[in-house]
């Protein structure tokens, strides 16, 4: 039952999608495929999966239990304070410290829990920014 109705809504996003593409206003200097095509592509998709879903669900799952259901919401709350503190505290500093404690729900140690989010958060510093020259959210140290 819980996969059908994740059907119906994967359907329901579909639609959404396809209608707030539609909605995008072309300009006269756009290519020949337009800016709707690959939103509509997408949601085409979506929607192909979703069905897919509705008509073959898989056998009822066995729900996580309440400090599972916990834990996901702590982690769901990191990420939200990551995106409301990046720009405040910095690209590097933020994803360090978001690495650094999903990794450590994961089960890391402590050495490892560090480790990975201090080198998570300078290697994507180092591609994106030095690398790419993308620029990312700078924080109170200047980077």
């Amino acid at each position: 039952m819980s996969d059908r109705i994740f059907g119906v809504v994967g359907l329901l996003l579909a639609a959404g999608y396809i209608w707030a593409a539609l909605l995008i206003e072309e300009s006269f200097l756009s290519d020949a495929v337009g800016p709707k095509t690959f939103p509509i592509i997408i949601a085409a998709i979506l929607a192909l999966a979703s069905i897919a879903i509705i008509l073959r669900p898989d056998a009822e799952p066995e729900w996580p239990t309440l400090g599972r259901l916990a834990e996901i919401a702590a982690a769901a709350v990191v990420m939200i304070l990551y995106a409301q503190l990046l720009p405040e505290i910095g690209f590097v500093i933020a994803t360090a410290l978001a690495a650094a404690y999903l990794t450590w729900r994961l089960g890391s140690g402590l050495v490892g829990t560090v480790l990975t989010g201090v080198g998570t958060s300078v290697g994507i510093y180092v591609v994106f920014h030095l690398v790419l020259g993308l620029s990312l959210a700078r924080g109170p140290l200047g980077f």
